[in-house]
C-alpha cells in the first residue's frame, strides 16, 4: 500500500522507483499495490502535484499502483487512456495484478459457495485457536515498566482487589482502530475477576477525565479493598481485615488518539493524573498503574511515586487484552514484552515543531527517536522488566572483520569510496561480510520467562553524522528458570553496520564498532581490503 505523504517531493503512489523499483523490483512483490484510502485523490486536490485529475491518475498508474482505494481512479482513468495520457496496456498490467491474486484465492472457481474464500464468516475467524492465538498476542505486547516488588499479585495475599479507571471496564477500546468485529471481549475488570473479588469504579467517566464524578468512590473503592463486607463495623476493623491490591487501568482511546485526531501533549488526558495519585495515596496495598495507548506518556509522577507501585503499558492489546492484563498482573505470565517508541517527557513537544521532520539533533532541535536523540526519557526505546532475571555471555563473537572493496575501484581509480574513512556500501563485496555471533541467555530467577534480546551497535566516535546506537537485530527467546538457551544472530555489515551520511549516502564505517547485547558490550574491529591488501 503506497502512502499519502511525498517523499522526495513525489507523492508515493505516483513513484515508479519505489513501487517499480523497490516493491516488485527489489522485494519481488507478485501481487497488487494498493493505494492508500484516497490518496491518489489527495494528489491532485490537495498536495496539487498535477494540474488535471486525469494526469494524477495516469501517474499513479504508470508508477506502478494497481488498485485505487477510492472512487479517484474509477472517474479519471477513462478519459487519461483517451487523452492519450495513459495507454491501455498500462490499464492491462494494473488489472491482471489485481486479477492474478483473485485467480489464486480461488474467486473464479465457480459459484461463491464452491469458492475456497466464498463463505468465510464468524465460524472460521472465532474458532478456538484464533481465540487463542489473540490471547497470546496480548500477553506477548504487555510491557512491565516498572516494579518495585509488588507483581505479581498473589491470590492468597490480594484476594479483593479495587479496579479503578476510565479503561478499567472498556472493550471496543481495547482493540483501537483498523479493526474488524471481535468475537468476544474480556475486559480488564472481568479479567482481574477471574483471579480476585473486584470493587470497580471508574474515577472518571471516559478517558477525557475533566470533571470531579466518581473520585471520592473510587478512593474508597481502594481503601475498601479486600475489606471483609459482611462486617458493617467502623473503618477501623475494615481496614484491620483488609488485605488488598489496587489497579488502576487508565490511557487513552480514539477521542485523544487517532488517524485523524492528533494529540496535544504527552500527559495523561485532564485530571487522570491526579485520580491516579489521590487513589494511590489512599490504597491500603500495592498500587498498580496499567496504561492503554498507542503512543508514548509522560507518567513521570508515577515513575516517582513510591506509591505507585508498578507500571504496565498494555497499548491496545484487543479482544483478549483483559485476561491477558490479569495473568501478567497475577503472574500466569511472566511479561517480556519491549517498548517499540522512546517515552518522551511533555517538555520534548515543545522543542520540536510538527513542521520539521529532520531526525538528527542540531541547535536548539533535540533530533527524533532513540537513534539521534540524547535527552532525558520516561522510559527508553528497548525497554521492558520480567518477573525473573537474564545473564547474557557471548559464546562465539569475531573482533575483527575484513571488509573487501571491488576491484573495479582502483583499476578506475575511484578512491572517493573512503572518504571519511568510511567505504560507500555499493563499493563493497557485501556478500562476504556475514558474522555469525552465539549469545547465551540464562534466566538466573526463580520464574520461567521469556526474553527479546535486542542487538544495537555504535558506529565509530569522530563522524557527526553517525547515530547513537541503532537496534540491528533481536530474538525472542524462552528460558526455563535456571537454565540457558544460546542464541544465534546473523550481523551483516553492509546491512547492519552501515550508516547514512548527510549527503545520504550510506557508508560502512572504518574502525571499532560498539555492540551492545543485552547488558554486555563487544566492539568489532572493520578494516578495509583489496585482495588481500589491507587499505
Amino acid at each position: 500500500m503506497c502512502s499519502y505523504n511525498q517523499v522526495n517531493g513525489k507523492p508515493t503512489c505516483a513513484d515508479p522507483d519505489l513501487l517499480k523499483g523497490t516493491i516488485r523490483g527489489q522485494w519481488g512483490l507478485s501481487g497488487y499495490i494498493v493505494s492508500d484510502c484516497d490518496s491518489v485523490g489527495v494528489m491532485y486536490d490537495t498536495q496539487h502535484f498535477t494540474a488535471t485529475p486525469e494526469e494524477s491518475a495516469a501517474a499513479a498508474i504508470k508508477a506502478g499502483l494497481d488498485l485505487d482505494c477510492g472512487p479517484f481512479l474509477a472517474i479519471h482513468t477513462d478519459l487519461a487512456v483517451r487523452r492519450g495520457l495513459l495507454a491501455e496496456a498500462d490499464v492491462d498490467l494494473a488489472l491482471a495484478n489485481t486479477i492474478t491474486i483473485q485467480m489464486r484465492l480461488g474467486m473464479f472457481d465457480g459459484e461463491p459457495s464452491a469458492q475456497p474464500y466464498g463463505n468465510l464468516g464468524p465460524r472460521d475467524v472465532c474458532t478456538p485457536a484464533h481465540q487463542q492465538l489473540a490471547l497470546e498476542a496480548a500477553r506477548q505486547g504487555i510491557v512491565l515498566l516498572k516494579n518495585s516488588g509488588s507483581l505479581p499479585l498473589s491470590t492468597a495475599r490480594h484476594r479483593t482487589v479495587a479496579v479503578i479507571g476510565p479503561n478499567s471496564d472498556v472493550t471496543v477500546t481495547m482493540i483501537g482502530n483498523y479493526a474488524g468485529v471481535a468475537c468476544g471481549y474480556t475486559s480488564p475488570l472481568q479479567g482481574i475477576s477471574r483471579y480476585a473479588r473486584t470493587i470497580h469504579q471508574a474515577g472518571c467517566s471516559d478517558v477525557a477525565c475533566d470533571t470531579n464524578n466518581l473520585f471520592g468512590a473510587a478512593e474508597v473503592a481502594a481503601h475498601e479493598a479486600d475489606a471483609d463486607t459482611n462486617n458493617l463495623l467502623g473503618a477501623a476493623e475494615v481496614a484491620a481485615h483488609e488485605a488488598d491490591a489496587t489497579v488502576l487501568v487508565m490511557g487513552l482511546d480514539q477521542s485523544i488518539e487517532a488517524e485523524f485526531r492528533d494529540r496535544v501533549g504527552l500527559l495523561l488526558p485532564g485530571r487522570q493524573q491526579e485520580l491516579v495519585s489521590r487513589v494511590a495515596r489512599a490504597s491500603r496495598g500495592p498500587t498498580v498503574l496499567v496504561l492503554m495507548s498507542g503512543g508514548p506518556i509522560d507518567v513521570s509522577f508515577a515513575k516517582n511515586d513510591p506509591r505507585v507501585s508498578a507500571i504496565i503499558w498494555a497499548g491496545y492489546p484487543g479482544q483478549a487484552g483483559g485476561t491477558a492484563i490479569a495473568d501478567v498482573l497475577f503472574g500466569t505470565t511472566n511479561p517480556g514484552g519491549k517498548l517499540p517508541m522512546t517515552w518522551y517527557p511533555q517538555d520534548y513537544v515543545a522543542k520540536v515543531p510538527m513542521t520539521n521532520m529532520g531526525m538528527r539533533s542540531s541547535r536548539g532541535y533535540p533530533g527524533r527517536t532513540y537513534r539521534f536523540y540524547k535527552g532525558p526519557v520516561v522510559f527508553p526505546f528497548g525497554h521492558g522488566l520480567s518477573y525473573t532475571s537474564f545473564k547474557h555471555s557471548l559464546a562465539l563473537a569475531p573482533t575483527d572483520l575484513s571488509v573487501l572493496l571491488d576491484t573495479n575501484l582502483f583499476a578506475t581509480k575511484n578512491y572517493s569510496t573512503l572518504s571519511s574513512n568510511a567505504i560507500r556500501v555499493k563499493h563493497a563485496k557485501c556478500d562476504s561480510l556475514s558474522s555469525l555471533f552465539h549469545i547465551d541467555v540464562e534466566n538466573t530467577g526463580n520464574m520461567d520467562g521469556t526474553h527479546t534480546l535486542l542487538v544495537f551497535s555504535t558506529p565509530p566516535a569522530g563522524q557527526k553524522w553517525s547515530p547513537n546506537k541503532q537496534l540491528i537485530g533481536f530474538h525472542r527467546v524462552h528460558v526455563i528458570a535456571g537454565s540457558k538457551q544460546r542464541v544465534k544472530i546473523n550481523i551483516h555489515a553492509c546491512k547492519h553496520l552501515s550508516v547514512v551520511d548527510e549527503f545520504g549516502i550510506r557508508r560502512i564505517p572504518m574502525g571499532s564498532h560498539s555492540l551492545h547485547i543485552g547488558d554486555l558490550k563487544h566492539s568489532i574491529s572493520l578494516q578495509a581490503n583489496l585482495e588481500g591488501i589491507k587499505v
